[in-house]
């Protein structure tokens, strides 16, 4: 990428805090460079009309590596960052003010920044075009909402026709030295048997499978690899892409997301996390759960260090109690032993290539799981949606799996979304009511994430939610 006329400032119109910026213009390629004018003029217009959600996500990306989950963190920080996207014959220009120094080296935007910077533009204004409201009619059914994720996708080049090899990797972003590190260990014996690695594209879990796999493929002399991160507005500007994602897509909401985890990967390993790996490993379980999905090879593993065997006991109890045991034969628990969690993902991965093949299935893109319109609905966590949710036993357990994923949304929403803080700081916490058992299991586990400090990375948590049996 070009960069001219980058100067190095001070912050402007407000107390000097000591944090250099930088004012820069820089030229996109790979998918910006090569575009017509109708699509630059569609591509800035996008742009333009998103401006608060492009400025937001675009901070969250320069300043990737920040150690903070509080998405308010870096705007005040940088009070005075902006960003344009601005029409030229020989493309797009984005023009960057106030940027964050730490971004560039000797006035030189780094590489993998601006990578993601494009990502951002290319898939905020790719969102804003492709679904805006005149083509509400394409979401209203469920197989309109699968091809707007698989184009969302394919958009960001994230498709491609190889050998079945992308692990996706769930886990919390407040993790300790000890499951950091193991999460390494797991990574790098995954990138030693050539297999890829994706992410919510975040620190803590999400970023040490990449960092051990990173290792293992330049061991293999593997140079052509793969760490997606795939991450929705709200999250991303809580949790920074960590600097070893060199595939970055940003869906337009939670469920999207989650689908695309689950369409692309062909396999999961779960490590110790809060409510936001809690949110993710029901959705995925309620899909398993289904009658249309019962058949199909889907590895998933969950695993830990020797002293996360209590966290994962705790969740297994809580998944036997609420889904039953057919949820809990859908996977396997793996303590203390990477090597043995990359061979079990290797088995399942062969497997799921030899019932695609038998079924004439894309490697790429998992179109035989069903997924229900209902499960594709973005959910909007007010506190009324949040005291209505439905959990009581005697529901059907894939529908109760994902009333009960609905409620870790909320949750997570509470904890780090920006729009979840500001309903909670108005309104006060969520109220999450159901079955006393449930209930009190609930409250047993999420007690458990305070404890362990799961549910955020510095300062004293404060609940955002009241579970009332």
């Amino acid at each position: 990428m070009n960069k001219t006329n980058a100067s190095v400032t001070s912050p402007k119109g407000h107390i000097d805090i000591g944090l250099p910026t930088v004012d820069a213009h820089i030229y996109p390629r790979g998918g910006l460079d090569i575009l017509s004018r109708e699509e630059v003029a569609r591509l800035r217009d996008a742009s333009t009309g998103m401006s608060d959600l492009l400025r937001r996500c675009a901070l969250a990306v320069l300043t990737s590596g920040s150690h903070s989950d509080d998405p308010r963190a870096a705007q005040e920080l940088y009070p005075d960052f902006d960003i344009h996207v601005l029409q030229q014959d020989r493309g797009i220009r984005i023009e960057l003010a106030n940027a964050p120094a730490m971004a560039f080296v000797d006035g030189v935007i780094i590489r993998g920044v601006a990578e993601l910077l494009f990502a951002v533009v290319r898939d905020l204004a790719y969102t804003a075009i492709e679904l805006a409201p005149e083509f509400a009619a394409d979401l209203e059914t469920s197989a309109g909402v699968t091809d707007a994720v698989f184009r969302l996708l394919r958009n960001a080049r994230l498709l491609q026709p190889a050998e079945p090899n992308l692990v996706v990797c769930w886990g919390g972003h407040s993790i300790n030295r000890d499951e950091y590190e193991y999460t390494k260990h797991v990574g790098y014996q995954l990138g030693l048997r050539g297999l890829d690695i994706c992410t919510g594209c975040g620190p803590g879990a999400m970023k040490g499978p990449m960092k051990g796999a990173n290792i293992a493929h330049a061991k293999q002399r593997r140079r052509h690899t793969r760490y997606i991160g795939i991450t929705e507005p709200g999250i991303i500007a809580a949790e920074s892409p960590n600097p070893i994602v060199n595939h970055l897509v940003i869906m337009p909401d939670i469920e999207k997301r989650l689908e695309a985890f689950v369409r692309m990967g062909h396999g999961i390993i779960v490590f110790p996390g809060g409510v936001g790996t809690a949110e993710e490993i029901l959705y995925l379980l309620g899909l398993l759960l289904r009658e249309e999905n019962a058949q199909l090879p889907f590895p998933l593993v969950f695993t830990g260090p020797t002293a996360s065997a209590p966290y994962f006991e705790q969740i297994d109890q809580f998944i036997r109690l609420t889904l039953g045991e057919a949820a809990a034969s859908r996977y396997e628990i793996i303590i203390d032993d990477p090597d043995q969690v990359a061979r079990q993902m290797v088995a399942g991965i062969k497997k799921v290539r030899d019932y695609r093949i038998a079924h004439k299935d894309s490697f790429y893109f998992n179109w035989a799981l069903d997924i229900p319109f209902d499960f594709q609905q973005p959910f909007v966590p007010t506190h009324e949606a949040m005291a209505t949710l439905d959990l009581h036993q005697g529901r059907k357990a894939h529908a109760l799996a994902a009333d009960l994923r609905r409620a870790f949304s909320g949750i997570v929403a509470g904890n780090v979304k920006e729009e979840g803080l500001r309903r909670v700081e108005q309104f006060g916490p969520y109220r999450i009511h159901g079955n006393p058992a449930m209930m009190q299991a609930l409250d047993a586990l999420l007690r458990a994430f305070v404890k362990q400090r799961r549910m955020k990375i510095a300062g004293e948590y404060r609940p955002c939610y009241e579970i009332v049996a």
